[in-house]
């Protein structure tokens, strides 16, 4: 008879036990990532793409290099008219001493002009000949000065093309914007790319995110930015790490087909976001367990 109740005590324990520990899951969900597609910004032959779907990237990585030559000549053609205008600009600098000079000279001579007069050995036709010649060149070195403005004005015009055409260039050589592995290749060596065409799908694996749900009177006890507590499968038993809340959504939704009973089928319920940092155990699709 005590053997009997020996067995029945450490049966009900057990059956205690496995209640307890499904009472302390709170929600359940999958594991996801947040996925970044990359595209290309110019347009031309695709002449590198060695990365394969599963491959590590790093960031800041060239992934995609795009067919440069085309931008290049066209740098170059900028280059040259640069180089014209730049001369010209010299020429019209170099005038524009030539008149300074004549001017320093010809108003000298004016106030030598202007002291014979007062003694009588000058004319005032010579007195006002002297004052046009210097206002002509005056004049002209006016115009020269326009004519410079203009020219510097479009030298700055092409070195900003020239810093456009660049800046093009560089985004031909596709970098990585975070570390992570690439999901999906939408292009191969030798397409053609195109400005706004995605070219690849990468993750960032360091932090997944678990989407679970939680039912409508739960929804009083948890709050964006609260500390939680993750479970997942792991050989032998189950793994438990910190996670944090980072969404929740607004709008009720019928339990999801992935998570549902047919007790549950006409339960609504809200979805939550839970960031969790990544050892390298967590993959996508992973189940997992929320502790709030």
């Amino acid at each position: 008879m005590m053997r009997h109740r020996f067995f029945a005590v450490i049966l009900l324990t057990g059956l205690l036990g496995c209640n307890s520990k499904t009472d302390m899951t709170d929600a359940y969900g999958n594991f996801e990532t947040i996925e970044v597609i990359v595209s290309s910004e110019s347009q031309g032959r695709i002449l590198m793409f060695e990365s394969m779907e599963g491959d590590a990237l790093t960031a800041g990585e060239v992934i995609v290099l795009i067919d440069t030559l085309a931008l290049h000549l066209q740098k170059k053609q900028l280059e040259t008219a640069r180089s014209s205008l730049h001369a010209k600009l010299n020429t019209l600098e170099a005038q524009v001493h030539v008149n300074r000079v004549q001017l320093e000279n010809l108003e000298r001579e004016k106030e030598r002009i202007d002291r014979l007069a007062e003694g009588g050995a000058a004319t005032p036709r010579q007195q006002d000949e002297m004052a046009d010649r210097i206002e002509l060149l005056k004049a002209q070195t006016e115009a020269v000065r326009t004519q410079e403005r203009s020219v510097d004005a479009e030298e700055k015009t092409l070195e900003v093309q020239i810093a456009q055409v660049e800046d093009r260039i560089g985004r031909c050589a596709v970098k990585n914007p975070e570390s992570g592995i690439l999901l999906t290749k939408y292009n191969e060596e030798g397409e053609m790319a195109v400005p706004g065409q995605p070219l690849y799908k990468m993750a960032n694996m360091e932090r997944l995110i678990l989407r679970a749900y939680v039912t409508g009177n739960q929804l009083s006890g948890i709050r964006t930015g609260q500390e939680v507590k993750i479970r997942y499968d792991v050989p032998g038993g189950l793994e438990e790490v910190s996670g944090k809340i980072t969404w929740i959504s607004p709008r009720a939704e019928f339990t999801p087909k992935t998570i549902q009973t047919r007790e549950e089928r006409v339960n609504l319920v809200y979805a939550i976001k839970v960031l969790v940092p990544n050892n390298g155990s967590l993959k996508i699709g992973m189940p997992g367990e929320v502790v709030f």
